[in-house]
């Protein structure tokens, strides 16, 4: 039988991700692999991979198993490991709901950052769907972190929104420059950090441009998005009703933050294309068989 693993290519916001479907924990990515699959000339091309994989036949998602059925392996482009995406737990949820392998509702998906609660409304592949993100925390010691990019610099909060995060609030988000290099950070995170540029356009609603860890300059961040809005919100810039509007170059997320401050994202999440990796060079350089597993 010719080997070959099912992937579905999907957004949310511009967001994109490569959806590998490998229910039973079979494919082996190493980073350069994934870096490989990402690369939009001579891969597939995406800001990261979503590998769906059964709680009970991963040993990394074991311990969820019986309160999720689905584990969330994320990965930067780069190949690094991700503890949590907003948008690409969006896009996973409308592969397993669209595809069928689980009934839309409200589901729970287990991540490295622990389980996440989705609401998703239909199994069309487009719409809005929404995560309960949970409760971002702060630097426990209140340190302020700088941003810089070339001669400017900006004060920023560190916030941990299932991964970690640098808001810097600036007047001009033209100013964050290119992108292309991450900006400087110090002190710097020893995981490495994605910074957040906002723009505050009024009590609820902000702009925003980021480079994520490991990926670079992307269209939208939900986790950043998150990251956003409770830097916003922790100094003093509240809607009254909790509901903030977050724009990004690829789009708009919407944020609610509840009285006691866990955060609901919602925002489009959108399939594109389904495919097969099968043997070829891509297949062959991409995924190597777990020991037992077929060819």
């Amino acid at each position: 039988m010719t080997p070959q693993l099912p992937f579905t290519k999907g957004n949310g916001a511009g967001n994109d991700f490569l959806v590998l479907h490998d229910p039973d924990d079979r494919a082996a990515l190493t980073p350069a692999a994934i870096s490989h699959l990402c690369d939009r000339r001579t891969g597939i091309g995406a800001d990261g991979i979503l590998r769906a994989v059964l709680c009970d036949r991963s040993p990394e998602a074991l311990r969820y198993a019986g309160r999720a059925t689905w584990f969330m392996d994320y990965r930067n482009a780069d190949g690094s490991l991700g503890e949590m995406c907003g948008n690409g737990i969006r896009v996973l949820a409308r592969h397993l709901t669209h595809h069928r392998h689980i009934p839309p509702g409200r589901l729970t998906l287990a991540t490295r950052a622990g389980l996440r609660t989705v609401d998703i409304a239909d199994t069309a592949p487009a719409g809005e769907v929404s995560v309960h993100m949970g409760r971002p925390r702060f630097a426990p010691d209140e340190e302020a972190l700088t941003v810089s990019v070339g001669r400017r610099s900006w004060p920023a909060l560190y916030v941990d929104a299932g991964n970690p995060h640098a808001v810097a609030f600036v007047d001009d988000l033209d100013h964050a420059g290119s992108l292309v290099s991450p900006p400087a950070v110090t002190p710097s995170p020893p995981q490495g950090v994605t910074v957040e540029f906002v723009r505050v356009l009024a009590p609820g609603h902000l702009a925003l441009r980021v480079h994520e860890r490991g990926v670079g300059e992307t269209p939208a961040c939900g986790t950043g998005a998150c990251a956003a809005v409770a830097a916003a919100h922790r100094t003093g810039v509240r809607p009254p009703d909790g509901m903030y509007r977050v724009d990004a170059p690829g789009g708009t997320l919407h944020i609610r933050v509840a009285p006691d401050g866990t955060h609901t994202l919602t925002g489009p999440a959108v399939l594109t294309v389904d495919g097969f990796l099968t043997a070829s060079p891509l297949y062959a350089t991409a995924v190597a068989a777990r020991s037992g597993a077929e060819g």
